[in-house]
């Protein structure tokens, strides 16, 4: 018999968001994976649970994915616990996921607390379409692509953020999104002095360099607007001639007919009006 893998989403603050479905598991599998096993053991000896325990981390999960599998191959049925909220979301747990389906192994999850979902549900940004970033790296060529493509991003954007970056972060964001884009700064979710600022990113710049940022963060941000990518449209259109406005589309294969409608449709503007400026041309 093959085991299987479990996803145990553990709570991110309050204890009482753990699932019955969870702890039954925890108890029933014969090996947990945990993160910081330091950490975990208090989880665990609260809720009386006995069940042998490994650590799965960064810095080891290759190998110890290679190890956990063997053992799932042999009949052993393991769950992976993070720190706290859903394992695989911005841990190594994916890639113990990634070698269970190449070996063939079953891997199911149990549904429970995520930092990403609550930040976003209190956050008051629009829900219906979202994009998790995480931790942005720290590398600074492959932060500044990052911020370059949620510049153009019109989805709600949601980042983690550790209290001691946290003013550099909401600064880069400032500079790159503009003053006045709305943000909330979410704080010690489920915890007893959990807290959401909504204001905007110049705002929230102002108030982190006041008050020394505590704790750990989410941060919600609305995406552009399409009002606002048509009002870039429109000045990008605006600073061309027609001319240019036409040879803009003809060198992207469009044919005269074609680009002359784009451009009228572009510049709120009749065809006869492009085609007149054209046929002097």
């Amino acid at each position: 018999m093959i085991g299987k893998l479990y996803l145990c989403a553990t709570p991110i603050g309050n204890l009482e968001d753990i699932t019955l479905r969870v702890l039954k598991t925890l108890k029933e599998v014969d090996l947990i994976a945990a993160e910081d096993t330091r950490n975990s053991i208090k989880l665990l000896n609260h809720f009386e649970i006995r069940t042998p325990m490994t650590s799965y981390h960064e810095y080891n999960r290759y190998d110890k994915a290679k190890y956990l599998v063997e053992k799932m191959l042999s009949g052993t049925n393991v769950a992976l616990i993070t720190d706290a909220g859903t394992p695989g979301i911005s841990d190594p747990g994916e890639e113990l996921v990634k070698q269970c389906i190449e070996a063939g192994i079953s891997v199911t999850s149990l549904p429970g607390a995520s930092a990403v979902l609550t930040a976003l549900t209190i956050s008051g940004n629009s829900t219906r379409r979202f994009a998790f970033e995480a931790f942005l790296p720290p590398d600074k060529k492959e932060r500044a692509l990052i911020l370059e493509e949620l510049k153009k991003e019109t989805r709600t954007i949601v980042l983690y953020e550790a209290p001691h970056h946290l003013v550099r972060t909401l600064a880069e964001l400032k500079n790159t999104l503009g003053d006045e884009r709305e943000v909330s700064v979410v704080k010690e979710l489920t915890k007893r002095y959990e807290s959401c600022f909504r204001t905007t990113l110049k705002e929230a710049v102002t108030y982190y360099e006041e008050n020394e940022p505590k704790g750990e963060y989410v941060i919600v941000i609305s995406g552009k607007s399409f009002e606002d990518i048509a009002m870039e449209n429109v000045k990008q259109w605006e600073e061309m001639t027609i001319s240019e406005h036409y040879d803009f589309y003809i060198n992207q294969g469009k044919e005269s007919k074609e680009a002359m409608k784009l451009v009228a449709k572009d510049r709120n503007i009749s065809k006869r009006d492009v085609y007149s400026v054209i046929c002097i041309k």
